[in-house]
């Protein structure tokens, strides 16, 4: 039978799974997925980790035989649960790791949100966290803030990989990218291997999309004209997609670089765009949608369970990004400049998607300290 979540590797996407939990890992879940659907990487968040730890009572006796250890601090005891959770992930993933030579099988772990404006906590946590799980494997998650480019540059000097996460404008992308080749250029010249270093760009999508339809949702509700209200209804369900199929262009530019040839001369490996964020948010949409229209080469797509399930069952495998480019890009393009026509700045979107991204992720970030929380204290008591 045909599987569209194995399919995609003909065209050179890999799909990772996005959600990580105890029972994941110990049903023996992780493993079967990877072997009968190919999934080729696992991603997580706090928000993913607060819907796993809050949300069941697989992690009770861990957390019950760390406090009576001594490890009571909140935060420290969900610092340990995701590590054995990452090392556990990272270590169902070796094999993908070892067969595809360094280029998949990776599990991401996130610093804590807190850090997202703050370069020096970051490098702190991520150098610490990187030691903690010691896995090849392992990649670090750096929110794509200002502050976190210089931390992204800074740890793949090092030889730490890095998921560069929340980026929805194509700007920051490719200051993510340049954060990226700098860091390349920084660990070859300190004798390191540029094949042991590897990186993606988690580039979001159907948050904009969103942010779009509240907008559009707005402006009919004051009474728009029919005129620009058809022009407006005309783009929902399309910038998200047009603003990823103009990311992997400058991605595509970049690698025809002479900067970037040097380094792959040296063994390094493309950063590739990591589509996040590609389960629809309205249930008028296609459920792939943003997976079928994401599909090209030195892509990955991190899709959480429900999305995973949809696309296996109806997904349309085709080379979205790559069979037709310069017109694909010329449709996105043109997206695009309907938005600006109509008065609507795309960068204000991700400005404040990235503003409201890092919010949640620190709420999640909150929710799930508390919720450890009160299980150490309903299951050894608060003293």
């Amino acid at each position: 039978m045909s599987n569209p979540l194995i399919e995609v590797q003909q065209y050179g996407q890999s799909i990772w799974y996005d959600y990580i939990s105890r029972d994941l890992l110990l049903s023996g879940e992780l493993r079967r997925i990877v072997e009968a659907d190919g999934v080729r990487g696992v991603t997580s968040n706090p928000a993913i980790f607060e819907k796993a730890i809050a949300g069941s009572s697989d992690y009770d006796p861990a957390i019950a035989a760390l406090a009576h250890q001594g490890v009571r601090d909140a935060q420290a005891l969900f610092e340990a649960l995701a590590i054995q959770d990452v090392q556990l992930g990272c270590d169902v993933m070796r094999g993908v790791y070892n067969e595809s030579a360094g280029a998949d099988g990776f599990v991401s772990l996130e610093v804590s949100p807190h850090l997202a404006y703050d370069t020096p906590g970051t490098l702190d946590e991520a150098r610490r966290l990187w030691s903690a799980v010691g896995r090849p494997n392992l990649m670090i998650k750096v929110p794509s803030t200002r502050e976190g480019l210089v931390a992204i540059e800074t740890l793949i000097g090092e030889g730490i990989s890095v998921n560069a996460t929340l980026l929805f404008a194509v700007g920051y992308y490719e200051g993510v990218h340049t954060a990226y080749i700098r860091g390349l250029e920084r660990w070859t010249e300190a004798g390191g291997d540029a094949s042991k270093v590897a990186s993606v760009a988690s580039f979001f999508v159907s948050r904009i999309d969103a942010s779009f339809d509240q907008r559009v949702a707005a402006e009919i509700e004051a009474g728009v004209d029919a005129k620009r209200r058809a022009r407006l209804e005309g783009l929902q369900a399309k910038v998200a997609v047009a603003n990823a199929v103009d990311a992997y262009a400058s991605f595509r530019s970049e690698l025809e670089s002479d900067r970037w040839a040097a380094l792959a001369r040296a063994g390094a490996r493309p950063q590739r765009v990591l589509w996040a964020s590609t389960g629809t948010k309205s249930p008028d949409l296609p459920k792939t949608l943003y997976v079928d229209s994401l599909i090209g080469a030195d892509t990955v797509n991190t899709v959480p369970a429900a999305t995973f399930d949809a696309f296996k069952a109806v997904g349309k495998v085709t080379d979205a990004l790559g069979g037709s480019r310069d017109a694909t890009l010329d449709e996105a393009r043109g997206v695009l400049g309907e938005l600006a026509e109509l008065g609507i700045s795309l960068d204000a979107i991700t400005d404040e998607l990235l503003e409201k991204g890092c919010q949640l992720f620190v709420d999640a970030f909150d929710g799930l300290l508390e919720a450890v929380a009160t299980k150490r204290d309903s299951l050894v008591g608060g003293s």
